[in-house]
């Protein structure tokens, strides 16, 4: 079994953060794959549900995003799980918008949700790192990241949510290049072919030189010559 977090803020003020992408990423697979209604347990929202014969639970911590690795400890003790069984969906502002990337260990990079998961189950736990950008400047970051996604980004956030939801199987039996590519799939799906391909070239044909006039034959009807050979000579110098 797996334990799948996502992580963000609890309450409609947040709903649409940033910060919040790893909830909206939980809403989306349990929506898209029948999971059974959230409940509150383990200091969080929790649903079960199936990939097949695969088992997960999806966990949305509701300690406010510092404090979210006590509802993720809570819920491993309870479901007797170990960091290597645990995937946490979050927030990148180190990673392009629409970009997704997949990481196990490593440090914190100064994310708050992941500083606190790090001090309460150690840092050998799976990620997904969802890109939102970054504001350019670090004294921005908190501010940023606590507004929500402009209308501009609604399409690519949607693509991307669907692509987590489309590889979550992928994600649970831990086959992080077919996750991956459910998500390129929905991000920047292949282009069909719609134009024509262009004749291959030929060699030109070479020309054909005219052929030469043929001698004029003689006429077979023409009259024989029976001058003497002194008069023939005589009529070449008149």
């Amino acid at each position: 079994m797996k334990l799948i977090v996502g992580l963000g803020n609890p309450g409609a003020k947040y709903a649409r953060n940033r910060h919040n992408i790893g909830f909206m990423a939980l809403d989306r697979i349990a929506q898209d794959h029948g999971f059974a209604p959230w409940k509150s347990k383990h200091q969080g929202l929790t649903t079960e549900g199936r990939f097949g014969s695969d088992r997960a639970v999806l966990l949305k911590p509701e300690t406010f995003m510092n404090l979210s690795g006590q509802s993720v400890q809570a819920a491993m003790r309870f479901h007797k799980l170990e960091p290597a069984d645990v995937i946490v969906l979050h927030d990148e502002i180190d990673l392009a918008p629409a970009k997704v990337k997949c990481k196990t260990g490593g440090g914190h990079a100064g994310h708050n949700g992941l500083r606190s998961i790090h001090a309460h189950i150690g840092p050998d736990y799976d990620r997904v790192r969802l890109g939102v950008g970054h504001p350019g400047h670090k004294d921005a970051v908190p501010g940023y990241v606590l507004r929500d996604f402009p209308k501009a980004d609604e399409n690519w956030l949607d693509d991307v949510l669907r692509g987590i939801s489309d590889g979550a199987a992928e994600l649970v039996r831990g086959d992080t290049s077919k996750f991956m590519n459910a998500v390129a799939m929905r991000v920047a799906p292949p282009r069909s072919g719609t134009g024509t391909k262009k004749p291959a070239k030929t060699a030109p044909t070479p020309t054909t030189a005219p052929e030469s006039a043929p001698a004029p034959k003689a006429d077979a009807t023409s009259d024989p010559d029976n001058r003497s050979t002194l008069q023939k000579l005589m009529d070449r110098f008149k």
